[in-house]
């Protein structure tokens, strides 16, 4: 499957990739002194082309946006040869010049529906933090629209942003179509999930319900005249048990939807296949200490994921930020508080 993002959405995304990545890399505790240093000879071995210290980006040059609304900060789309970029947020999404967030901040105002607000807070959810529209799917379509969806109060909803392919002044406009997001987003502005639109299709690892509690991977087609979708089996702990959604990406022949939680047991294929999978892999990702001391020390719940392209597009190297729940690192460090950390690369 080969992906329609492009090198402008490449671009994209390894920038926000990569900003994700650094920021978990700056704050590894040193849970042990033999931790550390194993950390450290791991690191040395595989040879970065950057390293940057916690003092490092504290101390860089930075410059601090403060024309959005407070709160819901999820989603980013960069395009670094059209020179901005697309911001998510509550209610809002708003259009930066990259290179000088200073400058004044076009925004577009894309609230939930009244009723579903009322809905919403019916229900018990909070009216500041949770009914809203959180703006958390920005994904590249084609040259001149992007993809987005918002969580709309609890009732997901999407459209097409039209920016044009102008780099000096874009339209910025979004479409008055609206369909449902359900598949597609979240319904909680704070729920793990992924999405990843490739080939007209969106790939989406997300819940399906109101409370959370019915998780699926879709495959929904984008712009299509019907709503034909494939999901992996519903309240099945055998394809996904409780996942926490981490990432995806587009590699040639295949899509990889990285969990925080991983299991190795698969479906045996005995029920309908109507809007079902066909097929589905899963694989344990194993991160520990190298040596015999390292046993105890399995690092099992995977917190971010970056995707480092090689000669080899079917081939690329994966790098993972893990923490663990096992005893002998659980224990926080005084120092920092924080648990057990280590990265591995696959």
């Amino acid at each position: 499957m080969s992906s329609a993002l492009g090198a402008e959405g490449g671009a994209m995304q390894r920038w926000v990739g990569l900003m994700l990545w650094l920021l978990p890399l700056a704050w590894v505790p040193a849970v042990t002194a033999d931790l550390y240093a194993s950390e450290v000879k791991l690191v040395t071995q595989i040879g970065p082309r950057l390293q940057l210290s916690h003092a490092d980006l504290r101390n860089s040059s930075a410059v601090f946006w403060e024309g959005g609304v407070s709160g819901g900060y999820q989603a980013l789309l960069l395009d670094e040869d059209r020179g901005w970029l697309l911001v998510g947020g509550k209610d809002h999404i708003y259009l930066l010049r990259s290179d000088s967030l200073d400058l004044p901040t076009r925004t577009i105002y894309w609230p939930a529906s009244p009723d579903h607000v009322e809905h919403c807070r019916q229900a018990g959810k909070s009216l500041e933090m949770e009914c809203a529209n959180f703006v958390r799917v920005l994904q590249p379509f084609n040259k001149t629209h992007v993809y987005v969806c918002g969580t709309g109060a609890y009732d997901p909803q999407c459209s097409y942003l039209h920016l044009g392919d102008s780099s000096q002044d874009p339209v910025f406009l979004l479409s008055p179509t609206v369909e449902s997001g359900r598949g597609r987003c979240p319904f909680s502005p704070s729920e793990p999930f992924t999405a990843r639109l490739t080939d007209g299709e969106l790939y989406s690892g997300t819940s399906v319900d109101f409370m959370g509690a019915n998780a699926a991977i879709f495959r929904t087609a984008v712009q299509a005249n019907s709503q034909d979708y494939i999901r992996t089996e519903a309240y099945d702990d055998h394809w996904l048990n409780e996942p926490e959604f981490v990432g995806s990406f587009s590699i040639p022949d295949t899509t990889h939807s990285p969990r925080r939680r991983q299991e190795t047991n698969v479906g045996d294929g005995k029920r309908s296949l109507i809007n079902r999978w066909t097929t589905f892999q899963k694989a344990r990702l194993v991160c520990s200490i190298p040596g015999p001391s390292g046993m105890d020390t399995v690092f099992d719940e995977l917190q971010d994921i970056f995707l480092l392209e090689t000669k080899d597009p079917q081939n690329p190297t994966l790098y993972g930020v893990f923490t663990t729940s096992s005893a002998p690192v659980r224990r926080t460090t005084p120092s920092t508080g924080r648990r057990g950390t280590s990265q591995t690369r696959w």
